[in-house]
C-alpha cells in the first residue's frame, strides 16, 4: 500500500509557467532517490509532499491526508524534511534544545521529547554534544544535527535534501549507515541528490525528473545504467556501473 500517492499533479510559481506537469507516482517502503539537473522540479516536488506548497491542480496524499486540506503541523507527524542547508533549519543555542523543539510541539511531553531526542542524537553520533552550541559543530555535524532534529519527531517518512553536499567521505558513509538503519526500522526514506554513487549504494529505487516531468522510474541499477536518459538528464553514471562495464569488457 502506498504511503505517498501523487495524482495528476501540476504546479507553478507564476501562472501557466509550470514547474511540474501531470506527475503521477506513488511511494511505498523502498528507499528512493529523486534525481535530475537543477531546475528539474525536484525540490518543488518534495515541498509539495511536505505540504509547504499546495498543488495548482491534482492531489498529493500522505497516507490518508490530502495536503490541500492539511496543515504543515498535521503532516509533520508523518513526514519530515531535512533541508539542504543546515542554516535554514538551526535556530536554537544548544544542540539538545534544537532537537527537542520539534517533538515538544508534537508530543507536548518534555520527558518523552527528551528521550526521543537522545535516541536521535545517538543514532547520528552526537549524543555527547548535547550542550554544545550548534554553530560550534562542524558543517558535517550540523547536517547530522538537522537529521536528528527530524528523527526525534519520529515521522514515518523522511526526506533528505542533498544530504552529501559539503560532506567528507566519512560523513557520507555515516549518512548512508543512518539511512540503512532507518530502513530497518521501517521508515520510508526519500532523498534529493546529485551524488549518483551515494544513490547507487543506498537507494533501491531511483526517479529521474527532467523539465518538470518524470523521465525514468525504477530499480536504481536499471535506471542509472540507461546511458541515453542519464545523459539527457545531465547526470553522472555511478562509478560502480562504469567499473562493472570495464570488467565485462
Amino acid at each position: 500500500m502506498a504511503v505517498i500517492k501523487v495524482e495528476n499533479l501540476w504546479f507553478y510559481y507564476k501562472p501557466e509557467n509550470y514547474v511540474l506537469e501531470n506527475i503521477n507516482i506513488s511511494f511505498e517502503t523502498q528507499p528512493t532517490a529523486i534525481v535530475g539537473q537543477n531546475g528539474a522540479g525536484k525540490t518543488t516536488f518534495v515541498k509539495l509532499l511536505k505540504g509547504l506548497l499546495k498543488p495548482v491542480k491534482g492531489d498529493v496524499w500522505i497516507k490518508e491526508f490530502n495536503t490541500k486540506n492539511s496543515s504543515v503541523a498535521q503532516l509533520s507527524r508523518i513526514i519530515g524534511l531535512v533541508f539542504q542547508n543546515p542554516s535554514d533549519q538551526i535556530f536554537k543555542s544548544k544542540v539538545i534544545d534544537e532537537v527537542m523543539f520539534g517533538p515538544m510541539n508534537i508530543f507536548k511531553d518534555k520527558h518523552y521529547s527528551h528521550q526521543k531526542s537522545i535516541e536521535a542524537l545517538k543514532l547520528v553520533g552526537l549524543e555527547k554534544k548535547t550542550d554544545h552550541h550548534p554553530y560550534d559543530l562542524t558543517l558535517s555535524e550540523r547536517k547530522l544535527l538537522c537529521i536528528a532534529s527530524v528523527l526525534a519527531m519520529d515521522p514515518e517518512i523522511i526526506i533528505l535534501d542533498e544530504p552529501t553536499i559539503a560532506q567528507d567521505r566519512y560523513s557520507i558513509k555515516r549518512i548512508g549507515e543512518i539511512i540503512k538503519e532507518l530502513v530497518k526500522k521501517g521508515k520510508v526514506i526519500l532523498t534529493i541528490t546529485h551524488d549518483m554513487d551515494f544513490v547507487y549504494e543506498n537507494f533501491e529505487r531511483t526517479v529521474i525528473f527532467y523539465k518538470g516531468k518524470i523521465l525514468s522510474d525504477g530499480p536504481t541499477e536499471k535506471v542509472l545504467s540507461d546511458d541515453e536518459k542519464v545523459k539527457l538528464a545531465h547526470l553522472e553514471v555511478p562509478n560502480m556501473v562504469r567499473l562493472r562495464r570495464e570488467v565485462i569488457k
